[in-house]
């Protein structure tokens, strides 16, 4: 997922350079790369420091073998464990392509069609266009097709209760801003419906199950899970860290399991690395083929036009999106890679199959862009590319797009330190009220502030702390949901809706709930 973030002071940073685990393993018939054998270590000790990472974790492989397996920094900031090679992350959208290969992998064995309408498998399944129920394809479920704004519903269904059959039913309530095969935005609950077709065509086995059996279980990853309940009590993982309204602090795990095939999957570099060989070796894994080629190659088709624009910074002219995976043509060669957004966790896995070349990064910081420049770092090191400092590079741009910012939580926060008084009594904002794709919120009053609970999301609550008018500051219990603005629509003494915003990370558009 992509984030947009600012960074402030770690007063921890020296926790962050705890010196790295592991060490490469066996080098490659490759000539070596200077960047990788001289420059690697420090170059990602000095961006973590930069970009405020408490630890990372990293494997390329070249040739078929792993040239580096390792980890830096600390899974706790304040605590002396290290990262290694097998310290486990949430790679969240990085799942994405392991559902695509599901169901490219049926489709080779005639199980389903990734061109057959999704209503054969989902009789019931409607979108709000209704020519455009009447023929989106399973491919277009993974194809992000749907004309939605990127994340759209999203608020929705994240963290929530709401189980897959009802994400998917629900999808038929969204209205998109856009044209059905036409617009692209980056749809979550797309997969969440694509997952489903695969206990429909299968007579029952559960994506889950049918993932753990046909790619994990074959590759040998043994320390990857479908699920992500359960992590906090797993040995050896990386926590979940957030700067993005005020010092780096430790967030809540993420659960994703109601929307799993989308983001719920748990991995560490050492497992990725099979993964990578098996995407470099044409769906073979230790000289076994795991997955036909031609059915492993429908996931890398281009679907989805993204951009068919020159680069200005980076050497690639197109950006298209597979299944599961986006492509583009680095220094012209082709490449394939996905980024993964968690609460506090953000990933990358990437793999250039001309040059051989594989690369995973898995860190706990999510408002940062080191996790992705540090791919780019190594694409260039590897694939040609005159050398030029990515991260300072990056760091650069963030700090002239931050001296034109203004911090809209402060903004936020002088608002409500005048104490004005509210236009109404509280009371009168007070009461249930509903929106038919989120479903229904609660407000009560709780002493001057007004309190929200969300039926649907458990544990999730929000304060809201008068500012003027009709407005609210809006702090939901969960850090990630963010800092924000809430406004009521009054019709002369009687509250008729409020319009809740979340985080960019969570969603884009405001919800009106109207009081009921």
């Amino acid at each position: 997922m992509p984030l947009s973030r600012s960074l402030r002071h770690l007063a921890v940073a020296t926790a962050l350079l705890v010196s790295s685990t592991s060490v490469a393993l066996a080098q490659s018939s490759s000539p070596a790369n200077h960047f990788v054998t001289d420059s690697l270590d420090s170059y990602i000790r000095r961006g973590m420091r930069q970009w405020q990472v408490p630890g990372l974790a990293i494997v390329v492989v070249k040739d078929g073998k792993v040239v580096v397996q390792k980890g830096y920094g600390v899974r706790e900031v304040g605590k002396p464990e290290p990262v290694d090679a097998n310290t486990l992350f949430m790679i969240a959208s990085n799942t994405k392509l392991f559902t695509g290969t599901a169901l490219a992998k049926l489709d080779g064995e005639k199980k389903i069609s990734l061109d057959e309408k999704v209503t054969k498998y989902l009789p019931d399944y409607r979108l709000y266009d209704s020519l455009a129920s009447q023929i989106v394809t399973v491919r277009d479920l993974m194809s992000h097709h749907f004309g939605f704004k990127t994340f759209q519903g999203d608020f929705s269904f994240f963290k929530s209760n709401i189980e897959r059959p009802e994400i998917v039913r629900r999808m038929r309530l969204m209205k998109p801003g856009g044209q059905f095969r036409r617009d692209y935005g980056y749809s979550n609950s797309g997969f969440v419906a694509a997952g489903e077709v695969i206990p429909a065509a299968t007579g029952g086995t559960s994506w889950e199950k049918y993932v753990q059996q046909n790619l994990l279980q074959p590759l040998g990853m043994s320390n990857t899970y479908v699920s992500s309940t359960g992590f906090a009590q797993r040995p050896n993982i990386a926590y979940a860290y957030s700067n993005t309204f005020g010092p780096l602090a430790k967030v809540p795990f993420d659960n994703w399991d109601n929307m799993a095939p989308c983001a719920s999957m748990v991995s560490n570099v050492t497992d990725l690395a099979k993964w990578l060989r098996f995407q470099l070796d044409s769906g073979r894994y230790e000289g076994k083929q795991v997955m036909p080629w031609a059915a492993l190659r429908k996931t890398r088709d281009a679907n989805t036009v993204i951009s068919s624009r020159k680069s200005t910074i980076y050497p690639t002219h197109f950006t298209t999106y597979g299944l599961g995976v986006e492509a583009t043509d680095y220094n012209g060669q082709q490449t394939f890679w996905h980024t993964g957004g968690a609460s506090g966790q953000v990933s990358n896995v990437c793999f250039v199959p001309e040059a051989g070349l594989g690369i995973a990064i898995l860190t706990n910081n999510d408002n940062q862009s080191f996790f992705e420049l540090l791919r780019y770092q190594l694409l260039d090191s590897y694939l040609g590319v005159p050398y030029v400092d990515r991260s300072a590079q990056g760091l650069k741009r963030k700090q002239q797009y931050e001296a034109t910012q203004v911090d809209p939580t402060k903004a936020l926060a002088a608002r409500v330190a005048k104490k004005n008084k509210s236009a109404l009594p509280l009371s009168a904002y007070v009461g249930e009220f509903e929106n038919k794709l989120f479903g229904h919120i609660i407000i009560t009053q709780k002493g001057k502030q007004l309190l929200i609970q969300f039926p649907t999301h458990p544990g999730l609550t929000a304060t809201l702390d008068y500012m003027d008018g009709q407005e609210f500051r809006t702090t939901y219990s969960d850090l990630v949901f963010g800092v924000m603005p809430a406004k009521f629509e009054v019709e002369g003494n009687k509250v008729k809706n409020v319009e809740l915003r979340v985080n960019d990370y969570v969603e884009y558009d405001p919800y009106v709930f109207v009081k009921f």
